[in-house]
């Protein structure tokens, strides 16, 4: 595996949901910085010694309600 992605959405409370896709790894931040060192911690700790991916892709979403 080269790269791994993550979906990342602001959470309802404040601060950042990441969730890997196809992989059962899951993370939360109050800060992108934060995040960025807590997805990075999660992917080594779920992946054995040398089959981490190389890459960590974050899309991030937002959500923007407006008035009709």
């Amino acid at each position: 595996m080269t790269d791994i992605h993550f979906i990342v959405e602001e959470s309802p409370e404040g601060g950042y949901v990441a969730r890997a896709v196809g992989q059962d790894i899951f993370t939360e931040a109050d800060s992108l910085p934060e995040l960025h060192t807590l997805v990075r911690d999660a992917v080594r700790c779920h992946f054995d010694e040398g089959q981490a991916p190389s890459l960590i892709r974050l899309h991030i979403t937002r959500e923007e309600v407006l008035a009709a």
